[in-house]
């Protein structure tokens, strides 16, 4: 009878003591004896004092901050970068039979993997295909992490530092092909518009009149803006035809052209023949 009521105040003193909430987001991990005995569930759960021992695990999504790294690329360009590591917890009875920490661990081996990853590209191919990087860095924890029952989601590169030096480099390349892009465009513009101007020389060659008209429409054009000069250009002969003239009126027509002295002498036979006659 007193071992009855002794089990009974033990169960009523004890009892409660050994419920166990464990939450949706969480497992717990029991122990019976030191030894593994099963994951709990959510809920309650009844953990016997003394002899039974747990540890809850958060299976939640974790991102681990992988701190700035001096890495050497493959083209022996000293760089420092950083990233970020998201994973979870799909077995928790690993995460805690098989690595004392998982949470140092993972960061360790995140940082290790990313200068080994760093260290097979060329500097190039870290800045183009960050991406491609990343999914290489990840596929690596994540098959080395397996076995602590953890599964990396995803690696993200945050920042990657450069030299001063370098960084003045790489502002000279991208000047320079900014610079031949601008070349090869002004070319190609100048080819365009001399096809262009071929084009529009052979109409107004196969067109009478249509040179006349362009240059009338272009004085018309230059014409609306009053601060503008209009210069024509005339023959050097013609312009000593009116010096010579202004100097001495009876050398007018030995400057003027051949044609017109023609005319003139004929004139002047024709009047002395009627004189004659």
């Amino acid at each position: 009878m007193e071992f009855i009521i002794f089990v009974v105040i033990f169960l009523i003193i004890f009892l409660p003591a050994g419920i166990v909430q464990v939450n949706e987001y969480e497992r717990g991990v029991k122990f019976q004896f030191g030894k593994f005995k099963k994951i709990m569930t959510p809920g309650w759960n009844l953990v016997l004092p003394i002899i039974q021992s747990y540890k809850k695990i958060d299976i939640r999504t974790k991102a681990v901050d992988v701190p700035s790294q001096d890495a050497i690329t493959k083209d022996n360009v000293t760089v420092k970068i950083n990233a970020v590591i998201y994973y979870k917890i799909f077995d928790a009875s690993k995460s805690i039979l098989a690595v004392e920490n998982y949470f140092y661990a993972i960061g360790q081996l995140a940082q290790t993997t990313m200068r080994n990853a760093v260290g097979a590209v060329t500097l190039d191919e870290l800045l183009g295909e960050r991406e491609k990087i990343s999914l290489e860095i990840c596929g690596i924890i994540d098959k080395l992490t397996d076995p602590w029952g953890i599964k990396v989601e995803n690696v993200e590169l945050k920042d990657i530092a450069l030299p001063e030096e370098m960084q003045r480099v790489i502002a000279k390349v991208a000047e320079a092909e900014r610079e031949k892009q601008a070349v090869i465009t002004k070319a190609a513009g100048e080819v365009e518009a001399s096809r262009n101007l071929a084009e529009a020389a052979e109409n107004m060659y196969k067109v009478p009149g249509a040179l006349h008209l362009r240059t009338l429409s272009t004085i018309n054009d230059v014409s609306s803006d009053q601060s503008n000069t209009i210069i024509f250009a005339l023959p050097i002969e013609m312009l000593r035809a009116f010096e010579g003239g202004m100097g001495n009126p009876q050398q007018v027509p030995n400057l003027l052209p051949k044609k017109v002295n023609n005319t003139h002498n004929n004139t002047t036979v024709k009047t002395d023949n009627s004189e004659n006659l």
